[in-house]
């Protein structure tokens, strides 16, 4: 992890872990030429407990440096950065106050649907045509049992592409890697992937590492030990709309992510829980926001769940923190999701360049769980639960 031993430095200096004397170097550091200030540690352990945040240094240092590196050969063969919600490319890294260490990477170019495949109204030009000024925006539809049936269907196969994409994750795969699996699973299946082409999103699926609290656009950066990592996936297929989410852990991760990674999914299932006929949307943030702030943890404002069906979004509004103002009470056969995204530290949310990606304004990490709910008689259907054949990921539901 550490290429190599930290190299002697007779100079003193202040150990950027401890604040002792230093006088030992990382040699990465040395390598790039950064400056001996930020790279001084009175010891090998302290060099290792900062390993995690101390290593970001050295991404920014390739970012920065013009015409070297892999984006800069990635850059010469075709790919960009994404700008103007996906509308524009640049070669250059756009300029940002970055809240945390995590930097967009280029983007491949958009991936192709073969003609049999069955298109939104949005994959043409990304422009929706029908969801925006839909009835369905303001009343929230009751399903047929026909409409059921499919969301059924189509909601098994994107657990079934999820379960694809995170069979992939490890250290050194790319979100790129991942997106295309997401992809060509999704055709095979005979379904079109929803997000692509979605108000000009360029891929398809969002993959939001670390600092990324949804909307993260998938690209060339690897996946490195340590990371955490969201996929959504949504799939359109027979008409219908199926969407569901999990954070995954990218190698070892430390005990604060993992701690996070897991009031989330509690989250989620304490929601899921109270859905029933005659319970208030609002009362969803309720139990959400409770669960969140009792571990320390803060709930994101900004985005929402939302019903789903024939169009991708559509009422209700799911709100997941307390005290909102969501209109409404759960009638059987109505579908929607619930998607809390939980922060390590304040819910505040800034935008990415790219217009899409939405990132934590402090820079910490953030997680989120997502499912493609029915109300029923009795309670509620979760349409995209885990299958005996989803991957085993997370400790807590072995125990």
């Amino acid at each position: 992890m550490f290429g190599g031993s930290v190299a002697a430095e007779t100079t003193s200096l202040s150990c950027v872990q401890c604040g002792k004397p230093a006088h030992l170097q990382c040699p990465k550091c040395m390598e790039l030429k950064l400056p001996r200030e930020g790279a001084a540690f009175c010891t090998q352990d302290c060099f290792k407990a900062s390993w995690t945040s101390h290593k970001s240094v050295h991404l920014k240092a390739k970012l920065s440096a013009p015409g070297t590196g892999e984006n800069s050969s990635l850059v010469s063969e075709g790919w960009r950065y994404c700008i103007k919600k996906g509308q524009a490319r640049t070669p250059k890294l756009p300029h940002f106050d970055w809240t945390g260490t995590l930097r967009p990477y280029p983007i491949s170019s958009k991936l192709t649907v073969p003609a049999h495949i069955e298109l939104p109204d949005w994959a043409l030009d990304g422009t929706p045509k029908v969801e925006p000024n839909s009835d369905l925006q303001h009343v929230v539809e009751i399903k047929t049992p026909d409409q059921i049936e499919r969301m059924r269907e189509t909601c098994r196969i994107a657990r079934q592409v999820l379960d694809a994409a995170a069979r992939m994750i490890r250290p050194g795969v790319t979100t790129d890697e991942i997106d295309r699996v997401v992809h060509e699973a999704t055709i095979t299946a005979g379904g079109y992937p929803s997000p692509l082409n979605y108000h000009f999103f360029p891929k398809s699926c969002c993959t939001s590492v670390n600092e990324v609290i949804c909307h993260g656009i998938p690209d060339s950066r690897k996946l490195e030990d340590g990371d955490i990592v969201n996929i959504d996936v949504t799939v359109y297929y027979k008409g219908v709309h199926g969407d569901l989410n999990e954070t995954y852990f990218v190698g070892n991760v430390d005990e604060a992510s993992r701690q996070l990674v897991q009031c989330t999914y509690e989250c989620l299932e304490k929601a899921i829980s109270i859905v029933k006929p005659g319970v208030r949307f609002r009362e969803i943030g309720e139990v959400i926001n409770r669960h969140a702030t009792m571990s320390g943890f803060s709930v994101v404002k900004s985005y929402c769940g939302h019903g789903i069906g024939e169009l991708f979004h559509c009422a209700p509004n799911i709100p997941h923190y307390s005290r909102n103002k969501a209109v409404g009470v759960m009638k059987v056969g109505q579908t929607f999701t619930i998607e809390p995204m939980i922060n390590a530290g304040v819910w505040r949310d800034r935008m990415w360049p790219d217009g899409w990606t939405a990132v934590t304004a402090d820079g910490k990490c953030s997680a989120q769980f997502e499912h493609t709910l029915l109300v029923t008689e009795t309670g509620v259907e979760v349409l995209t639960a885990r299958l005996p054949s989803s991957p085993k990921v997370y400790p807590w539901l072995n125990a």
